[in-house]
């Protein structure tokens, strides 16, 4: 792990002990305080594997994906039944993998979850550009779908050639897109790929707009050791360049800035899964996170289906916060959105914000990351790029790592982060 980050944590969260995971978990899940309450499902399935991805995927195969799809559907079963009545959740969000492989029975997954809880918001689905066709739409429009993020990473050939993938036809992403119709059409695009230019990104942006879409998302780039996909990243003054003229174009088209590297041409038509304050996970590799722990499960499909097949919840670690490290998780997804509330810290840790982080939220304003909005603290473009700095050390230190053991062993016996 990076000094640099090391020595944040420590800071941050006023102690020398690590993040520690542990193979043991709680049955039944601790939910007490859990609310607001965004639900996950995870379907790892592709027809072909993407060598710069680094999700929890496997080929698809249709008699696997089909007992799979049971695996999750008991899961739900063993989750819910933990409690009377039915909880309310904020949101849904179907990631991958591929979900709309599976578009015909993901109706049968909203209706399960329904069973246990009472879905205040949209539903959200994740789809490969191949996916983007008027009987898939149509399939994920009946299961209760109402926001689609689609995963295009370039249009263009240069960066896109890096990838393994194909050339996406926004053409007939546009034909399909525009006869079922979505309230959030999300294009993602990978930014600060090999090769990338501003001029790449611009094009991108004006075929997403042609397609359809009204939300963009430009991710980070980043060479996880566990993926055989492009290494050669571009510098910090390169990234500084470009993430600048990208925000400034986006901004003069009338795009608001909703996190870090998504923008709504629209408000209140965003698309994203990590934001919430607590949130349970099923299917494989599904993390949860709740008031004072975070746990994931298993990467791998057929250990997922033992665990169920034993009625026993699939989780692979556990990491039991202490209220420090709950807090610095939070602030973390906070500072994602560009927006740490006050009151909801209030709300969420009955202390308040000041109290526990003041100087650091005083000394990121001196420096010109952080600025004050009404009685929230916001980041400035500057703040934006230091996170997205920050995020690039957080997900070597700490996913990269939990990730690399988690794919190469089912059930670890534990590790520290």
């Amino acid at each position: 792990m990076s000094i640099p980050v090391t020595a944040a944590r420590m800071w941050l969260t006023r102690s020398a002990a690590p993040f520690h995971f542990t193979p043991d978990y709680d049955q039944p899940l601790p939910l007490e305080g859990a609310n607001p309450l965004g639900l996950y499902v995870h379907i790892p399935f592709c027809r072909s594997l993407c060598t710069f991805c680094p999700y929890c995927k496997v080929v698809y195969d249709p008699a696997l994906a089909q007992d799979y799809l049971e695996g999750v559907l008991e899961e739900i079963r063993l989750v819910g039944s933990q409690w009377p009545g039915r909880r309310q959740a904020t949101s849904l969000y179907f990631g991958g993998g591929s979900p709309a492989l599976l578009s015909p029975r993901l109706g049968e997954v909203v209706r399960a979850l329904e069973e246990h809880f009472i879905l205040t918001d949209g539903i959200g689905a994740e789809l490969h550009p191949r996916d983007v066709t008027a009987d898939t739409l149509s399939a994920l429009k009946e299961a209760g779908v109402t926001r689609i993020c689609v995963g295009i990473q370039s249009f263009q050939p240069v960066p896109l050639s890096g990838l393994g993938r194909e050339q996406p036809d926004p053409t007939a992403l546009g034909a399909a897109l525009a006869a079922v119709p979505f309230d959030t059409v999300s294009a993602d695009f990978i930014f600060a790929l090999p090769g990338q230019t501003f001029d790449h990104l611009r094009r991108d942006i004006l075929l997403a707009e042609e397609m359809g879409a009204n939300h963009l998302a430009f991710y980070p780039f980043i060479d996880f050791s566990f993926t055989p996909g492009p290494n050669q990243e571009l510098s910090r003054r390169e990234k500084w360049a470009l993430l600048n003229q990208l925000t400034q174009f986006l901004l003069a088209r009338g795009y608001l800035r909703d996190s870090i590297w998504t923008f709504a041409h629209t408000p209140g038509k965003g698309y994203s899964s990590m934001t919430r304050t607590n949130f349970l996970g099923f299917g494989c590799s599904a993390a949860t996170l709740l008031p004072g722990q975070f746990k994931v499960n298993t990467f791998s499909v057929p250990a997922y289906l033992d665990r169920i097949s034993h009625r026993n919840l699939p989780t692979a670690l556990t990491c039991r916060f202490t209220q420090r490290q709950r807090m610095v998780y939070d602030l973390f997804w906070r500072a994602y959105t560009t927006r740490i509330s006050p009151e909801e810290f209030q709300t969420c840790f009955g202390r308040s914000l000041d109290g526990a982080y003041g100087l650091e939220l005083r000394l990121g304003q001196l420096l010109g990351w952080l600025r004050r909005e009404g009685g929230d603290w916001v980041l400035t473009h500057r703040g934006a790029f230091r996170f997205h700095l920050l995020e690039g050390h957080y997900t070597l230190s700490y996913i990269d790592r939990m990730w690399g053991l988690m794919s190469r062993e089912p059930f670890p016996p534990g590790m520290d982060l």
